[in-house]
């Protein structure tokens, strides 16, 4: 029981694994109150979790310890909490003398149900809750067209979104300033990763490390796989171990394309959060109607990087091996999966969705669909990838793909799934039926 002890802020850390440059935070230490942190092991998402070697658990638990190094360097310290957040939230209000609760806004349908909750515990307690801005440049009703209505077509809204762009916007919350505002406390437990009941993954992580003359180069190099080219920090920007307001301060400078990508995550983001129906259904509702195939057998070729087509092969491979897979790749594997084998987008989002490291709902699900075709924005259905010709254009040395599938051009490489010409024709037909 803490109730003894005088009132206290606090700050809940979620996907804003930092303490330089945190909105939030800032905000919570510039109180006339000793801030204590908190994180919370969610089993709401957890006991989702399949693998309990799921690798985002090892990072998030290594980047909390970084974190208590840092607070305890400075005399104090972070409460680990498991379970489920409003369980939690209730616990916490009857052993600690809490006046406020500070975070960092998120806009995913569960956690503004999980928040609104929060607040509402909270609220029954007289306990203030604040929430700030801080994962991305422009909330969901930031930009909006000219009649209120949110976009559904990017170049407008990056137009605007530049338009509004300002030094103010990309200004740095100092949060070293206050640091001396931690509550000062050494005597609270750290859970090991077997408590948690996860075991600690072997695979290695991207660094944070901002690397310039990658993204001085990005629009030259971004489509090459067999290359270094792009920025690999979009762990770092899913966890919040990286600032969104530094990324931008640095894309405005060195590399247009760079930026636009970043824009792009904002912009799924806002279309998820005004339209959450897209979890489970089509943007464009006429697609609902595609008569998939979803032959299990092809979905597991898939998914092992047994299709017949390098290209495809490697990038899933490497998905599986890493938790990555680059970028260009990634159109490429999800347009085969629903337009040559015509298997339903929901099965390959929610494949990347175990698999990638960097794995944020909106983003997924927003590429997902325009894979498709039936997103916002999204590539028309006739648009269909020929996974071939795309080796010429991007890998003509086969760099990538001897690197992945190495008995490329050997007797035991799988002879493909199905032939492009009559693949292609066939979802040609199954679409247009859908759509017309």
């Amino acid at each position: 029981m803490r109730k003894e002890i005088s009132e206290i802020n606090i700050f809940w850390f979620r996907r804003d694994l930092r303490l330089e440059d945190n909105s939030g935070l800032f905000h919570a230490l510039k109180g006339n109150l000793p801030v204590l942190s908190v994180f919370i092991f969610d089993t709401n998402i957890l006991d989702t979790l399949t693998d309990h070697s799921d690798a985002r658990v090892t990072f998030i638990y290594q980047e909390i310890k970084k974190i208590r190094k840092k607070l305890t360097d400075l005399g104090a310290d972070i409460l680990i909490e498991i379970g489920k957040p409003v369980n939690i939230w209730k616990s916490l209000t009857e052993n600690w003398n809490i006046k406020n609760v500070y975070i960092n806004r998120d806009y995913e349908p569960y956690a503004l149900e999980r928040d609104e909750q929060v607040k509402q515990i909270l609220r029954e307690k007289g306990i203030s809750f604040h929430s700030f801005k801080d994962q991305v440049i422009f909330e969901c009703d930031d930009i909006l067209k000219d009649d209120g209505n949110p976009y559904s077509i990017y170049t407008p809204y990056k137009n605007k979104w530049l338009d509004l762009l300002s030094n103010v916007h990309l200004t740095e919350y100092d949060t070293g300033n206050h640091a001396p505002n931690f509550f000062k406390i050494n005597d609270l437990s750290f859970p090991r990763l077997e408590e948690i009941g996860f075991k600690e993954s072997k695979m290695s992580f991207p660094s944070r490390a901002f690397e310039t003359a990658i993204i001085q180069n990005y629009h030259k190099t971004r489509d090459f796989p067999g290359t270094r080219g792009t920025s690999r920090l979009g762990l770092h920007l899913r966890f919040g171990t990286i600032s969104t307001r530094y990324l931008v301060k640095q894309a405005k400078v060195l590399n247009a394309t760079f930026l636009s990508e970043l824009i792009w995550r904002e912009f799924f983001m806002m279309i998820l959060y005004h339209h959450p129906r897209v979890v489970k259904e089509s943007f464009k509702l006429k697609y609902q109607g595609i008569q998939w195939i979803n032959n299990k057998d092809h979905f597991q070729r898939w998914c092992e990087g047994e299709t017949g087509y390098p290209m495809v092969d490697a990038g899933m491979r490497e998905l599986n091996e890493t938790g990555y897979i680059h970028n260009r790749v990634r159109m490429i594997s999800a347009s085969f999966l629903t337009k040559h084998l015509l298997i339903d987008w929901r099965w390959g989002e929610k494949y990347f969705a175990e698999k990638l490291l960097d794995f944020e709902l909106s983003s997924n699900n927003g590429n997902w669909q325009w894979a498709a075709g039936c997103g916002c924005d999204a590539a028309p259905y006739f648009r269909i990838f020929n996974p071939t010709t795309q080796i010429k254009k991007f890998d003509p040395l086969l760099r990538y793909i001897e690197k992945w599938v190495p008995e490329y051009k050997t007797s035991s490489y799988p002879k493909p799934l199905v032939a492009h010409k009559f693949a292609r024709e066939r979802a040609l037909d199954i679409y247009a039926k859908a759509v017309k």
